[in-house]
């Protein structure tokens, strides 16, 4: 399994050996013993979500009130997406930053996005699927997002596919009204958690 810690700082790629053959192809994206060593402590399974969307289609700006917050493992078993990670923890010194990086179902590549960030992303194919590994359950009064098309963002959507979005993420604030709002999570508190984490493995 390769690893490679992402710029903002509790995301991180996973990319597994591939192994095809004349029956098809085999890969495993998710790998407990990897992944304790990139973050620290081990993920949590409370949910499996699985998403079909069409070419276009943007899913996001979406994360959740810390303590617990919801990490997510995230891979594309079908087709191709442009996931990205959004710093949206208040405080942080990459606050209002993103990455963002293509995950395929040739590469099986993962991205894991830790508590109190944010994440979106677009699917560049038709049928594509992204599964997630949720380290919390949905808590609906805990969830919250942020508009992808926010300007200030200005998240990397290529600009040759017309975007499709859900009325609530059109709705969703900006940035800075979600700021404003007091709807972000601070980067002290997610450190703390994460601390928390860590401290229990050892």
């Amino acid at each position: 399994m390769q690893v490679r810690e992402l710029d903002i700082a509790g995301s991180w790629e996973f990319t597994p050996p591939a192994f095809p053959d004349h029956r098809g192809m085999f890969a495993a994206p998710f790998q407990g013993e990897a992944f304790v060593e990139a973050v620290g402590y081990p993920l949590r399974l409370a949910q499996t979500n699985h998403s079909v969307s069409r070419r276009g289609t943007i899913r996001g700006v979406h994360f959740a009130d810390v303590p617990p917050s919801q990490a997510k493992y995230v891979y594309c078993p079908a087709g191709a997406l442009l996931d990205v990670v959004v710093d949206i923890r208040v405080g942080s010194p990459t606050f209002g930053q993103w990455e963002a990086v293509e995950l395929n179902a040739e590469k099986f590549n993962a991205i894991y996005i830790s508590e109190g960030l944010g994440h979106s992303f677009m699917a560049l194919t038709d049928d594509t699927a992204m599964a997630y590994i949720c380290s919390e359950p949905f808590n609906p009064t805990g969830e919250h997002g942020v508009t992808p098309m926010d300007p200030a963002l200005a998240l990397p959507w290529p600009a040759d596919i017309e975007p499709i979005l859900s009325e609530k993420d059109l709705a969703a604030p900006t940035l800075a009204e979600a700021e404003a709002a007091g709807l972000l999570p601070s980067y002290a508190d997610c450190v703390a958690y994460q601390d928390k984490l860590r401290a229990i493995v050892r």
